[in-house]
């Protein structure tokens, strides 16, 4: 399913997968695959780690150690992907008609994170400034203000 994506550099950030062939709006373009785990278990091993490739899934006690392509699919505010999930498997699929060379990109949504921020470098116009949901933002507002 992955055929056709290629990793090179990224304005974004680092690496970036791109795809050398037009996509249709709502096709899937490739699977988020690795390893599977308890959230737990990936949080003690990457416990000493900036840099992960986990993606919860379910009710978010089970995450995918990524090892594929979409590993390098980075975050946008603008993203011309979005996941789907089915069966405990993890999908990337175009929200948009997407031209062939262009650079893949999905929404984070990061929660449940000890880092204080989790910048989001996307340039766009809409630009959040973070790659964390508007649900953990949301919860961090609420702590926040409940400290004070």
């Amino acid at each position: 399913m992955s055929a056709g994506l290629i990793v090179r550099s990224s304005d974004i950030h680092a690496a970036g997968c791109y795809t050398t062939r037009a996509i249709r709006k709502g096709r899937r373009v490739c699977e988020y695959e690795g390893p599977r785990l308890p959230k737990k278990e990936a949080d003690k091993r990457y416990d000493d780690r900036v840099v992960t490739y986990l993606f919860g899934y379910g009710d978010g006690d089970m995450v995918i150690d990524g090892f594929c392509a979409a590993m390098f699919i980075n975050h946008c505010c603008e993203p011309n992907c979005e996941t789907e999930e089915s069966d405990e498997r993890i999908f990337l699929v175009a929200k948009r008609d997407i031209a062939a060379g262009e650079e893949l990109l999905f929404e984070y949504n990061l929660w449940d994170s000890d880092d204080a921020t989790q910048d989001c470098y996307c340039g766009k116009p809409t630009c959040r400034g973070t790659m964390f949901s508007a649900a953990e933002i949301e919860r961090r507002a609420k702590l926040k203000k409940k400290r004070k």
